[in-house]
């Protein structure tokens, strides 16, 4: 799969703050999502002792929803914790999986935030500007902004808004559990990114191709083709 490149990753705290700004810019919120046939998800595990990581992504066939393509990478993490940039520490690991990827995917699933984040520039939205193909925010938590209580039922939603601006929605995947938190990455509208990510929820509270990318980012087998290349360092 082919990668843009956008920029270097050795940068300070301020000089990445900065970029988020200015990537901020050409985050695309109209829709270029129709009929997609191949559905990925990303993820990455962090073993902090070791200072390395291992970031998966998972491409699904839609609308089976079964896997097709698997590609696990591992590598040094030399980006700090940081709330808010954490792209900068997980997206050279995820990017270099994506690399692997014989099939290009149709529409990207992000465990994290698209624009739901205190510079509308979250992991979602970065990667989406690397892949140049849509991408949606499905985080497990709210970075910033509020929102009421969406209602029990699955597909019930409150819109998350932040600085007098609606950023996401929490969304309510499962009858009574705690709701994911969506938001366009790119290429994509809020309406419907929560449509793919409902249509991508079969029995669990996180859409598919997400869920199964932690699984393999966690070291568990997610299909016949994992590939699973080690030492790759970006």
């Amino acid at each position: 799969m082919r990668v843009k490149h956008l920029h270097d990753w050795q940068l300070s705290i301020h000089q990445a703050m900065d970029l988020q700004r200015q990537l901020a810019n050409q985050v695309s919120k109209n829709n270029k999502v129709s009929n997609p046939r191949y559905i990925a998800g990303v993820d990455i595990s962090v073993y902090k002792t070791l200072g390395i990581a291992r970031g998966a992504v998972v491409v699904l066939s839609y609308p089976e929803l079964r896997v097709v393509e698997s590609q696990v990478v591992e590598g040094k993490v030399d980006f700090p914790y940081v709330p808010g940039l954490l792209s900068f520490r997980e997206l050279p690991i995820t990017l270099a999986a994506c690399e692997r990827l014989n099939i290009t995917p149709d529409l990207v699933l992000v465990d994290g935030q698209g624009i739901a984040h205190p510079r509308r520039f979250g992991l979602a939205s970065h990667l989406g500007l690397f892949l140049d193909i849509p991408t949606i925010g499905c985080a497990k938590s709210r970075l910033c902004g509020s929102h009421e209580d969406p209602g029990l039922e699955p597909g019930s939603y409150a819109e998350i808004s932040h600085a007098d601006e609606v950023i996401g929605v929490a969304l309510r995947t499962r009858y009574s559990v705690k709701p994911v938190y969506v938001s366009i990455g790119h290429k994509v509208d809020l309406q419907t990114a929560v449509h793919w990510v409902l249509m991508c929820c079969h029995h669990y509270r996180l859409p598919e191709p997400t869920r199964l990318a932690h699984l393999a980012a966690g070291g568990h087998q997610v299909g016949e083709k994992d590939l699973v290349a080690s030492g790759v360092n970006h």
